[in-house]
Protein backbone atom coordinates (compact mmCIF):
# COMPACT_ATOMS: atom_id res chain seq x y z
CA UNK A 1 0.00 0.00 0.00
CA UNK A 2 1.23 3.50 -0.79
CA UNK A 3 1.40 6.23 1.84
CA UNK A 4 -1.98 7.66 0.79
CA UNK A 5 -3.75 4.30 0.99
CA UNK A 6 -1.98 3.21 4.19
CA UNK A 7 -2.91 6.38 6.06
CA UNK A 8 -6.25 7.06 4.41
CA UNK A 9 -8.01 7.22 7.78
CA UNK A 10 -5.57 9.92 8.92
CA UNK A 11 -6.14 11.99 5.78
CA UNK A 12 -9.91 11.63 6.17
CA UNK A 13 -9.68 12.76 9.80
CA UNK A 14 -7.65 15.81 8.73
CA UNK A 15 -10.24 16.58 6.05
CA UNK A 16 -12.97 16.42 8.67
CA UNK A 17 -11.12 18.99 10.78
CA UNK A 18 -10.30 21.20 7.79
CA UNK A 19 -13.84 21.02 6.42
CA UNK A 20 -15.47 21.78 9.77
CA UNK A 21 -13.15 24.73 10.45
CA UNK A 22 -13.46 26.20 6.94
CA UNK A 23 -17.22 25.67 6.85
CA UNK A 24 -17.59 27.42 10.19
CA UNK A 25 -15.44 30.47 9.45
CA UNK A 26 -15.84 30.72 5.65
CA UNK A 27 -19.35 29.46 4.84
CA UNK A 28 -19.88 31.66 1.74
CA UNK A 29 -17.55 29.75 -0.66
CA UNK A 30 -19.14 26.44 0.32
CA UNK A 31 -22.65 27.72 -0.33
CA UNK A 32 -21.52 29.17 -3.67
CA UNK A 33 -20.14 25.76 -4.71
CA UNK A 34 -23.36 24.10 -3.54
CA UNK A 35 -25.39 26.26 -5.92
CA UNK A 36 -23.45 25.19 -9.04
CA UNK A 37 -25.71 22.37 -10.18
CA UNK A 38 -27.70 21.13 -13.16
CA UNK A 39 -30.67 18.75 -12.77
CA UNK A 40 -29.84 18.36 -9.06
CA UNK A 41 -26.29 17.27 -9.90
CA UNK A 42 -23.54 19.43 -8.41
CA UNK A 43 -21.04 20.02 -11.21
CA UNK A 44 -17.86 20.55 -9.12
CA UNK A 45 -18.58 17.37 -7.20
CA UNK A 46 -19.37 15.50 -10.44
CA UNK A 47 -15.91 16.38 -11.77
CA UNK A 48 -14.29 15.29 -8.49
CA UNK A 49 -16.20 12.01 -8.51
CA UNK A 50 -15.13 11.26 -12.08
CA UNK A 51 -11.52 11.96 -11.08
CA UNK A 52 -12.00 9.39 -8.29
CA UNK A 53 -13.87 6.68 -10.16
CA UNK A 54 -12.39 6.63 -13.68
CA UNK A 55 -8.81 5.80 -12.57
CA UNK A 56 -10.21 2.94 -10.48
CA UNK A 57 -12.27 1.55 -13.36
CA UNK A 58 -9.25 1.89 -15.63
CA UNK A 59 -7.76 -1.08 -13.76
CA UNK A 60 -10.69 -3.32 -14.68
CA UNK A 61 -10.35 -5.67 -17.63
CA UNK A 62 -13.82 -6.80 -18.61
CA UNK A 63 -12.16 -9.50 -20.68
CA UNK A 64 -11.55 -11.20 -17.32
CA UNK A 65 -15.22 -12.20 -17.33
CA UNK A 66 -14.12 -15.22 -19.38
CA UNK A 67 -12.39 -16.53 -16.24
CA UNK A 68 -15.56 -16.54 -14.14
CA UNK A 69 -16.18 -20.25 -14.74
CA UNK A 70 -12.76 -21.15 -13.30
CA UNK A 71 -13.75 -19.88 -9.84
CA UNK A 72 -17.51 -20.30 -9.98
CA UNK A 73 -17.95 -21.35 -6.36
CA UNK A 74 -16.09 -18.38 -4.90
CA UNK A 75 -17.75 -16.01 -7.35
CA UNK A 76 -21.18 -17.45 -6.52
CA UNK A 77 -20.59 -16.85 -2.81
CA UNK A 78 -19.40 -13.29 -3.37
CA UNK A 79 -22.33 -12.44 -5.65
CA UNK A 80 -24.74 -13.84 -3.07
CA UNK A 81 -23.23 -11.70 -0.31
CA UNK A 82 -22.87 -8.54 -2.43
CA UNK A 83 -26.32 -8.52 -3.95
CA UNK A 84 -28.62 -10.68 -1.80
CA UNK A 85 -27.24 -10.10 1.71
CA UNK A 86 -25.21 -6.90 2.17
CA UNK A 87 -27.72 -4.21 1.11
CA UNK A 88 -30.54 -5.87 3.06
CA UNK A 89 -28.44 -6.56 6.17
CA UNK A 90 -27.35 -2.90 6.17
CA UNK A 91 -30.95 -1.74 5.90
CA UNK A 92 -31.79 -3.96 8.88
CA UNK A 93 -28.81 -2.70 10.90
CA UNK A 94 -29.77 0.87 10.03
CA UNK A 95 -33.26 0.27 11.38
CA UNK A 96 -31.96 -1.42 14.55
CA UNK A 97 -29.33 1.16 15.44
CA UNK A 98 -30.18 4.45 13.73
CA UNK A 99 -33.96 4.27 13.72
CA UNK A 100 -34.33 2.56 17.12
CA UNK A 101 -31.40 2.37 19.56
CA UNK A 102 -29.69 5.65 18.66
CA UNK A 103 -32.81 7.61 17.69
CA UNK A 104 -32.95 9.69 20.93
CA UNK A 105 -29.39 10.91 20.30
CA UNK A 106 -29.69 11.79 16.61
CA UNK A 107 -31.39 14.75 14.85
CA UNK A 108 -34.99 13.60 14.31
CA UNK A 109 -35.23 15.19 10.86
CA UNK A 110 -32.17 13.26 9.60
CA UNK A 111 -33.01 9.71 10.73
CA UNK A 112 -34.36 8.58 7.35
CA UNK A 113 -31.50 10.32 5.57
CA UNK A 114 -28.88 8.51 7.65
CA UNK A 115 -30.50 5.16 6.80
CA UNK A 116 -30.58 6.12 3.12
CA UNK A 117 -26.84 6.85 3.24
CA UNK A 118 -26.13 3.48 4.82
CA UNK A 119 -28.16 1.74 2.12
CA UNK A 120 -26.32 3.62 -0.64
CA UNK A 121 -23.03 2.61 0.96
CA UNK A 122 -23.91 -1.09 1.04
CA UNK A 123 -25.61 -1.32 -2.37
CA UNK A 124 -22.41 -1.16 -4.43
CA UNK A 125 -19.42 -3.50 -3.92
CA UNK A 126 -15.95 -1.98 -3.85
CA UNK A 127 -14.02 -1.68 -7.11
CA UNK A 128 -10.50 -0.42 -6.42
CA UNK A 129 -9.30 -1.03 -2.87
CA UNK A 130 -10.19 -4.73 -3.07
CA UNK A 131 -7.11 -5.24 -5.23
CA UNK A 132 -5.05 -4.00 -2.28
CA UNK A 133 -6.92 -6.22 0.20
CA UNK A 134 -6.62 -9.24 -2.11
CA UNK A 135 -2.89 -8.76 -2.46
CA UNK A 136 -2.45 -8.44 1.31
CA UNK A 137 -4.23 -11.75 1.92
CA UNK A 138 -2.33 -13.53 -0.91
CA UNK A 139 -5.51 -13.75 -2.96
CA UNK A 140 -5.74 -15.35 -6.38
CA UNK A 141 -5.43 -12.29 -8.70
CA UNK A 142 -7.42 -13.76 -11.61
CA UNK A 143 -10.35 -14.46 -9.28
CA UNK A 144 -10.21 -10.92 -7.88
CA UNK A 145 -10.12 -9.34 -11.33
CA UNK A 146 -12.94 -11.45 -12.76
CA UNK A 147 -15.06 -10.91 -9.62
CA UNK A 148 -14.65 -7.14 -9.71
CA UNK A 149 -15.36 -7.01 -13.46
CA UNK A 150 -18.55 -9.03 -12.97
CA UNK A 151 -19.65 -6.87 -10.02
CA UNK A 152 -19.11 -3.68 -12.03
CA UNK A 153 -21.20 -5.07 -14.88
CA UNK A 154 -24.01 -6.06 -12.51
CA UNK A 155 -23.83 -2.68 -10.77
CA UNK A 156 -24.82 -0.90 -13.98
CA UNK A 157 -28.18 -2.67 -13.91
CA UNK A 158 -28.77 -3.55 -10.24
CA UNK A 159 -27.68 -0.50 -8.23
CA UNK A 160 -30.71 1.70 -8.92
CA UNK A 161 -33.37 -1.04 -8.47
CA UNK A 162 -31.88 -2.27 -5.18
CA UNK A 163 -31.49 1.25 -3.78
CA UNK A 164 -35.00 2.15 -4.90
CA UNK A 165 -36.46 -1.00 -3.35
CA UNK A 166 -34.74 -0.53 0.00
CA UNK A 167 -35.44 3.19 0.21
CA UNK A 168 -39.06 2.40 -0.54
CA UNK A 169 -39.15 -0.26 2.18
CA UNK A 170 -37.71 2.32 4.56
CA UNK A 171 -40.52 4.73 3.58
CA UNK A 172 -38.05 7.17 2.03
CA UNK A 173 -39.25 8.99 -1.07
CA UNK A 174 -37.16 7.93 -4.04
CA UNK A 175 -36.32 10.68 -6.57
CA UNK A 176 -36.13 8.18 -9.42
CA UNK A 177 -35.00 10.67 -12.08
CA UNK A 178 -32.05 11.75 -9.95
CA UNK A 179 -31.25 8.15 -9.01
CA UNK A 180 -31.11 7.01 -12.62
CA UNK A 181 -29.12 10.13 -13.57
CA UNK A 182 -26.64 9.24 -10.81
CA UNK A 183 -26.29 5.72 -12.21
CA UNK A 184 -25.63 7.10 -15.69
CA UNK A 185 -23.18 9.76 -14.50
CA UNK A 186 -21.30 7.77 -11.89
CA UNK A 187 -21.41 4.21 -13.26
CA UNK A 188 -22.26 4.05 -16.96
CA UNK A 189 -20.25 7.05 -18.19
CA UNK A 190 -17.10 6.25 -16.13
CA UNK A 191 -17.21 2.60 -17.26
CA UNK A 192 -17.42 3.61 -20.92
CA UNK A 193 -14.74 6.31 -20.64
CA UNK A 194 -12.36 4.09 -18.66
CA UNK A 195 -12.69 1.14 -21.04
CA UNK A 196 -12.14 3.30 -24.15
CA UNK A 197 -9.11 4.86 -22.47
CA UNK A 198 -7.80 1.46 -21.34
CA UNK A 199 -8.12 0.06 -24.85
CA UNK A 200 -6.27 3.06 -26.30
CA UNK A 201 -3.42 2.68 -23.79
CA UNK A 202 -3.04 -1.06 -24.42
CA UNK A 203 -3.02 -0.46 -28.19
CA UNK A 204 0.03 1.77 -27.79
CA UNK A 205 1.80 1.59 -31.11
CA UNK A 206 3.03 -1.38 -33.19
CA UNK A 207 4.69 -3.01 -30.16
CA UNK A 208 1.49 -2.96 -28.13
CA UNK A 209 2.19 -6.25 -26.36
CA UNK A 210 5.32 -4.73 -24.84
CA UNK A 211 4.38 -1.06 -24.54
CA UNK A 212 0.66 -1.26 -23.84
CA UNK A 213 0.74 -2.75 -20.31
CA UNK A 214 3.57 -0.39 -19.36
CA UNK A 215 1.63 2.61 -20.71
CA UNK A 216 -1.37 1.51 -18.65
CA UNK A 217 0.76 1.03 -15.53
CA UNK A 218 2.38 4.47 -15.96
CA UNK A 219 -1.00 6.12 -16.39
CA UNK A 220 -2.42 4.40 -13.30
CA UNK A 221 0.62 5.48 -11.27
CA UNK A 222 0.10 9.10 -12.30
CA UNK A 223 -3.65 9.03 -11.72
CA UNK A 224 -3.46 7.39 -8.27
CA UNK A 225 -2.64 10.59 -6.37
CA UNK A 226 -5.15 12.57 -8.46
CA UNK A 227 -7.91 10.13 -7.52
CA UNK A 228 -7.12 10.33 -3.81
CA UNK A 229 -6.78 14.13 -3.85
CA UNK A 230 -10.20 14.34 -5.51
CA UNK A 231 -11.61 12.15 -2.75
CA UNK A 232 -10.05 14.29 -0.02
CA UNK A 233 -11.25 17.52 -1.67
CA UNK A 234 -14.77 16.12 -1.81
CA UNK A 235 -14.56 15.26 1.88
CA UNK A 236 -13.49 18.81 2.76
CA UNK A 237 -16.54 20.11 0.87
CA UNK A 238 -18.86 17.64 2.58
CA UNK A 239 -17.64 18.44 6.06
CA UNK A 240 -17.69 22.14 5.26
CA UNK A 241 -21.45 21.75 4.85
CA UNK A 242 -21.80 19.32 7.76
CA UNK A 243 -19.61 21.31 10.16
CA UNK A 244 -22.24 22.92 12.34
CA UNK A 245 -24.10 19.64 12.83
CA UNK A 246 -20.91 17.79 13.76
CA UNK A 247 -19.83 20.50 16.23
CA UNK A 248 -23.24 20.32 17.86
CA UNK A 249 -23.34 16.52 17.99
CA UNK A 250 -19.85 15.01 17.46
CA UNK A 251 -21.01 11.53 18.50
CA UNK A 252 -23.04 11.25 15.29
CA UNK A 253 -20.00 9.89 13.44
CA UNK A 254 -19.40 7.26 16.10
CA UNK A 255 -23.04 6.15 16.09
CA UNK A 256 -23.11 5.85 12.30
CA UNK A 257 -19.87 3.85 12.40
CA UNK A 258 -21.48 1.12 14.50
CA UNK A 259 -23.79 -0.45 11.85
CA UNK A 260 -21.15 0.01 9.13
CA UNK A 261 -18.52 -1.82 11.18
CA UNK A 262 -20.89 -4.63 12.14
CA UNK A 263 -21.95 -5.23 8.54
CA UNK A 264 -18.32 -5.47 7.39
CA UNK A 265 -17.51 -8.21 9.90
CA UNK A 266 -20.85 -9.96 9.39
CA UNK A 267 -20.67 -10.11 5.60
CA UNK A 268 -17.00 -11.03 5.45
CA UNK A 269 -17.56 -13.75 8.05
CA UNK A 270 -20.53 -15.25 6.22
CA UNK A 271 -18.65 -15.22 2.89
CA UNK A 272 -15.56 -16.81 4.45
CA UNK A 273 -17.54 -19.60 6.13
CA UNK A 274 -19.61 -20.32 3.01
CA UNK A 275 -16.43 -20.67 0.96
CA UNK A 276 -15.01 -23.07 3.55
CA UNK A 277 -18.23 -25.08 3.49
CA UNK A 278 -18.05 -25.33 -0.31
CA UNK A 279 -14.41 -26.41 -0.31
CA UNK A 280 -13.04 -23.28 -1.96
CA UNK A 281 -9.28 -22.72 -1.80
CA UNK A 282 -8.11 -20.14 0.74
CA UNK A 283 -6.55 -17.94 -1.96
CA UNK A 284 -10.06 -17.49 -3.37
CA UNK A 285 -11.98 -17.46 -0.08
CA UNK A 286 -9.88 -14.58 1.27
CA UNK A 287 -10.60 -12.03 -1.48
CA UNK A 288 -14.17 -13.36 -1.72
CA UNK A 289 -14.73 -12.40 1.92
CA UNK A 290 -13.09 -9.01 1.45
CA UNK A 291 -14.99 -8.16 -1.74
CA UNK A 292 -18.19 -9.30 -0.05
CA UNK A 293 -17.65 -6.88 2.83
CA UNK A 294 -16.19 -3.74 1.27
CA UNK A 295 -18.12 -0.83 -0.23
CA UNK A 296 -17.76 1.40 -3.29
CA UNK A 297 -17.84 4.52 -1.10
CA UNK A 298 -16.95 6.89 -3.96
CA UNK A 299 -20.18 5.98 -5.75
CA UNK A 300 -22.13 6.12 -2.48
CA UNK A 301 -20.86 9.63 -1.72
CA UNK A 302 -21.73 10.85 -5.23
CA UNK A 303 -25.21 9.32 -5.17
CA UNK A 304 -25.93 10.66 -1.68
CA UNK A 305 -24.99 14.21 -2.70
CA UNK A 306 -27.07 13.99 -5.89
CA UNK A 307 -30.12 12.48 -4.17
CA UNK A 308 -30.15 14.32 -0.86
CA UNK A 309 -27.64 17.19 -1.01
CA UNK A 310 -24.41 18.22 0.68
CA UNK A 311 -25.98 18.90 4.06
CA UNK A 312 -27.94 15.66 4.27
CA UNK A 313 -27.48 12.89 6.78
CA UNK A 314 -27.11 10.54 3.80
CA UNK A 315 -23.95 12.31 2.64
CA UNK A 316 -22.52 12.22 6.15
CA UNK A 317 -23.30 8.49 6.56
CA UNK A 318 -21.45 7.61 3.35
CA UNK A 319 -18.43 9.65 4.44
CA UNK A 320 -18.26 7.70 7.71
CA UNK A 321 -17.79 4.63 5.52
CA UNK A 322 -14.69 6.27 4.04
CA UNK A 323 -13.41 7.10 7.52
CA UNK A 324 -13.45 3.52 8.82
CA UNK A 325 -12.72 1.68 5.55
CA UNK A 326 -8.97 1.17 5.98
CA UNK A 327 -8.67 0.13 9.65
CA UNK A 328 -11.68 -2.19 9.54
CA UNK A 329 -10.70 -3.87 6.28
CA UNK A 330 -7.10 -4.28 7.44
CA UNK A 331 -8.42 -6.08 10.51
CA UNK A 332 -10.41 -8.42 8.24
CA UNK A 333 -7.22 -9.10 6.22
CA UNK A 334 -5.43 -9.97 9.47
CA UNK A 335 -8.23 -12.37 10.46
CA UNK A 336 -8.17 -14.07 7.05
CA UNK A 337 -4.39 -14.49 7.11
CA UNK A 338 -4.17 -15.67 10.72
CA UNK A 339 -6.96 -18.23 10.23
CA UNK A 340 -5.46 -19.87 7.12
CA UNK A 341 -4.32 -23.01 8.97
CA UNK A 342 -7.77 -23.40 10.56
CA UNK A 343 -9.45 -22.81 7.19
CA UNK A 344 -7.35 -25.42 5.37
CA UNK A 345 -7.32 -28.01 8.17
CA UNK A 346 -10.78 -29.37 7.46
CA UNK A 347 -11.51 -27.84 4.08
CA UNK A 348 -11.79 -30.24 1.16
CA UNK A 349 -10.70 -28.53 -2.06
CA UNK A 350 -11.75 -30.74 -4.98
CA UNK A 351 -11.17 -27.89 -7.42
CA UNK A 352 -7.48 -27.51 -8.28
CA UNK A 353 -6.60 -23.83 -7.97
CA UNK A 354 -3.06 -22.55 -8.36
CA UNK A 355 -2.69 -19.73 -5.88
CA UNK A 356 -0.54 -17.03 -7.38
CA UNK A 357 0.14 -13.92 -5.36
CA UNK A 358 -0.38 -10.69 -7.24
CA UNK A 359 2.73 -8.62 -7.51
CA UNK A 360 2.70 -5.47 -5.35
Amino acid sequence: MGIFERYLTVWVALCIIAGVVLGHFLPAPFHAIGRIEVAQVNLPVAVLIWLMIIPMLLKIDFGALSQVKEHWKGIGVTLFINWAVKPFSMALLGYIFVSTLFRPYLPADQIDSYIAGLILLAAAPCTAMVFVWSNLCHGEPHFTLSQVALNDLIMVFAFAPIVGLLLGLSSITVPWNTLFLSVVLYIVVPVIVSQIWRKALLANGPQALANGPQALANTLAKLGPVSLLALLTTLVLLFGFQGEQIITQPLIILMLAVPITIQVYFNSGVAYLLNKKLGVAHCVAGPSALIGASNFFELAVAAAISLFGFQSGAALATVVGVLIEVPVMLSVVRIVNSSKNWYEAKTVTPDVVTCVREES
